[in-house]
This record gives structure tokens, C-alpha cells and sequence, in this order.
């Protein structure tokens, strides 16, 4: 059964990209929070999937680890819906 996207993407934190990230600059999960200026705890949400960061937030730790490209970072998810049969 085919499946098709609906509704606008969701923005999604590459965990492994950004624990990369962290331990090439030597910084603490605290420390970036602190950089970006968010809380840590709301770092962590976005660490593990729960939040999806807007896109201010985005910005904010591209600034944070010198990151231009948003590739490196995040990735796009769609939702996948079955696709109704024609007849």
C-alpha cells in the first residue's frame, strides 16, 4: 500500500550529530544550553525527540556551535498516511 505525506514536515535534533558537535568544541549538554540560551532541560526534550525546536531555536544553536548549514543538525520527518484506493 502506497503512503503519502500530509501536513508540513516536522523538524527534527540529529542527536549523534549534535553529541559530535559538543565533543568537538569540549562543551557540556549545560554549556550549549547556556550558549544557545535555553534551558537544559528543554535541550534534553529536543535531544531525545520529544520537542521539536522552532525555528529561532534552530538558529540559536546553529550560532551556538558555528554551524551554517541546517543539514548538519536537523532533518525533516513527514508524516506518512496510507493512501486511499481509487476507484
Amino acid at each position: 500500500m502506497m503512503k503519502r505525506r500530509t501536513g508540513p514536515p516536522r523538524v527534527r535534533l540529529k542527536p549523534e550529530a549534535l553529541w559530535e558537535q559538543i565533543r568537538r568544541r569540549n562543551l557540556s549538554q549545560n554549556e550549549l544550553a547556556d550558549r544557545a540560551g535555553i534551558s537544559s532541560g528543554y535541550l534534553s526534550q529536543l535531544i531525545s525527540g520529544r520537542k521539536s525546536p522552532s525555528p529561532e531555536v534552530r538558529r540559536r544553536l546553529q550560532t551556538a556551535l558555528n554551524i551554517t548549514h541546517f543539514d548538519e543538525l536537523f532533518v525533516l520527518e513527514y508524516e506518512d498516511e496510507p493512501a486511499t484506493k481509487r476507484h
